[in-house]
Order: C-alpha cells, then structure tokens, then sequence
C-alpha cells in the first residue's frame, strides 16, 4: 500500500514539474448571472415572432432549433415586451386576417411569455398603427371625438384590456400608457403643441387610472411605464407632464438609440438617467434600443442601420455588439436605472412583409444571425455587473 501512494505520488509532483512557469491554467468557465425582473428588467419586445415563423422564420441556439422565447430566457431574459395596436386592419388586409397585433394576437405572445417563466411588459400604442414622436395616430374608433369623450375611451379601453387578459390568466407585470409620446397621443387632440401638455396628460392620467383601478382588484398589480424617445428631450417631456399633475405612474421608460440620439457616450448614459431619478423620484429604464452585429444584409429589404451608425468607440461586429451592451447594462446601473429592453430582438429575415419590405429591415440589428441562431450579443442579459 505504501509502494502505491509513493507512486500516486510521484505522478503527481511529475505533472507539475512538466508544466512551464509562464504557462497560463486554463480555467475559462464564463459566470452568468440572471436577474429577476423586479430585480433588474432584461426586456425583449418579441411583438413580431409569432409573424416571422408564420412566414418562415425558424430560431435556434448552437444550431439546435428552439422556442425563441425560451433560447432568450436561457440567455438572461426576464421579460418580454409585446405591442398592443387597436385595430390593425391594415396588418390583416395584408395577412389573410390575421392582424397579429390586436387584443387576440398579443394574447398569444404573452402566454407564450408567460408559458417560458418570463414577465410581460404590455405596451399599448392607443393607435390602429405605430406610435412614435412622429405620429400619434388616433385610432379609427375614436375618429374625431372631444377631448372629454376621448378620455373615457383611453380609460374604458385601457381597463377593457386588461380584464381581457386577466380572464385568461395572462395579467401583464408591466403596462406602458403610450409609446413614445415625446409629442403627445391621439394626435390631433393630444398633440403637444407650443409647450402645451394639458390635453395629453388628461389622456395619460385617463390610461393611468385604468391601470390603476384594474390593480385595485387584481393579484397582479402592473407596474406603469411612460414611455420617451432620446435621452436629450427626456428632461423636457417629463418636466411637461409633472407641471401637468401626471404624477401617479412607476417608470420612466426611455428609448436609445444612438444613431438618433445626441447623448452618445455611457457616461452621458449614466448622467442623464441619474438626474432623472434624482429629480422626479421615479424609476428609469431603456425600453427600446438595439444596436447592429453586422453591416451585411440578409434580403432584398433595405436595412435601418447601415455602416455609419457606430457608436463612438465601437465597431460593428457581433463582439462589439455584446460590448456595447455589456456596457450600456452597466452604464444605465451606474445612474440608478432598473432595466433595459432590447427592440425586437428576433425580427430575422423571412417572407413576412410589412408593407414598407418583405424581410426584415432590421436583420443585422437582431440578437440572431442571418440563419436564425442566437448570437453572442444575447449574453450581456446573463452577464454579472456591478451594483
């Protein structure tokens, strides 16, 4: 038995004397980190996923295919966002009916967010179309209304919604009132015009109380987001609606985008949200961004983003990618901020067309390569930072 351990033993000294002084130990396991998305919100809007995949589209991780949802759960995800259009019917006239965006089709994103383990951050444009700084447009339904008859629609609506979703089980954590409202909702009525917020926070504070009557007998009590677009006019628009009274909400969610944003640099990032959170007491969150992996195109569809849209400091590459948003994560933790949602993610190149292109016009800024596999940039969601 001696004899034994003397040999063990010597084998042992062996394989350290045979290994170089200089020679590095290859210990390379990467630490991930989840979060929970009370804890720190790592968001994906998924809206268009259910239409991709009707239209071709296939998703998978290490070239094995899987369920969208859960291979960005699996990265780091915690929430999916999911749009919420009134009634969409051009989007049906172009898909045998389908309209995809509507009470029914949301419905179906968020049970599949909800069947992955993730929260749902419902966001409600008030409009038939897309909602932006640019156009508010009201919707069909609500036409030509007054002020004070389109305010109780914003409120029936929002409430309608909501116990809609309730009845199914599929109750959303989160609720954005508005998407991008920097000029005002349900343009021409709640257009801010010359500094004057008054008719738009009528209708925010309308689409507030819904929500907040709705947790008044709800076991899920959604939190509320307002939602901005660009840091530079964040401090203007919240300053215009706090003069207005709209005071009762949860979130300032912001959009950044550098290649439309002047606040270019992480620390502008940092700063800009901290002033935020110091001055109206709220938390802060980016709520759509998203920046390119790649300068190559995958369709016939001409891309968003094209070769001259870096960041400053950064390449366009799928690590840069992953770097960017490592650290703008970390930049937006730096000023106190609670969150960051990536802007569709997974809108990869397939049949679907959305009347502007078939394809996709944002392929080489999805979180998936040009075959549908996840890439690198997925794992910012995973990745430990600092508190």
């Amino acid at each position: 038995m001696k004899n034994i351990f003397l040999i063990i033993g010597a084998i042992w000294l062996a394989s350290f004397s045979c290994k170089k002084d200089n020679e590095p130990v290859n210990n390379t396991t990467v630490e991930k980190k989840f979060y929970r998305w009370d804890e720190f919100n790592m968001g994906v809007d998924l809206s268009y996923v259910n239409q991709v995949e009707d239209y071709g589209g296939v998703y998978s991780d290490s070239g094995n295919v899987k369920d969208c949802f859960k291979i960005l759960k699996d990265h780091g995800a915690n929430t999916v966002r999911v749009r919420l259009w009134h009634t969409p019917t051009w989007v049906g006239n172009l898909n045998n009916g389908k309209m995809y965006y509507d009470l029914y089709g949301v419905e179906k994103t968020i049970r599949r967010a909800k069947e992955a383990g993730m929260a749902v951050s419902l966001d409600i444009h008030y409009s038939d179309r897309w909602a932006d700084p640019a156009a508010q447009e009201t919707p069909a339904a609500w036409a030509g209304l007054s002020l004070n008859i389109l305010k109780d629609s914003v409120y029936n609506y929002t409430l309608a919604v909501l116990n809609y979703y309730k009845s199914k089980n599929l109750t959303p954590e989160l609720v954005q009132v508005g998407n991008e409202t920097n000029n005002g909702m349900c343009w021409p009525v709640g257009k801010v015009i010359n500094n004057n917020f008054a008719a738009y926070a009528t209708l925010l504070k309308s689409g507030i109380k819904a929500v907040r009557d709705f947790s008044a007998t709800s076991s899920i009590k959604p939190k509320i987001i307002l939602h901005e677009a660009q840091l530079q006019s964040a401090g203007w628009w919240a300053n215009g609606i706090t003069n207005e009274g709209v005071t009762d909400y949860d979130i300032i969610g912001l959009s950044h985008y550098t290649k439309w944003s002047t606040v270019k640099s992480m620390q502008g990032v940092t700063d800009t949200i901290r002033k935020l959170v110091n001055t109206y007491n709220k938390t802060v969150m980016i709520v759509e961004t998203g920046y390119p992996w790649t300068t190559g195109n995958a369709d016939s569809y001409s891309n968003i983003f094209s070769a001259s849209d870096t960041a400053p400091g950064y390449s366009i590459s799928v690590d840069d990618q992953y770097r960017y948003f490592k650290d703008l994560t970390q930049a937006v933790i730096n000023g106190g901020g609670k969150g960051i949602q990536y802007w569709e993610p997974a809108w990869i190149t397939s049949r679907l067309n959305d009347s502007w292109g078939t394809g996709s016009s944002w392929d080489n800024v999805t979180l998936f390569d040009f075959t549908g596999n996840v890439l690198k940039g997925a794992d910012y969601m995973c990745t430990p930072y600092k508190f």
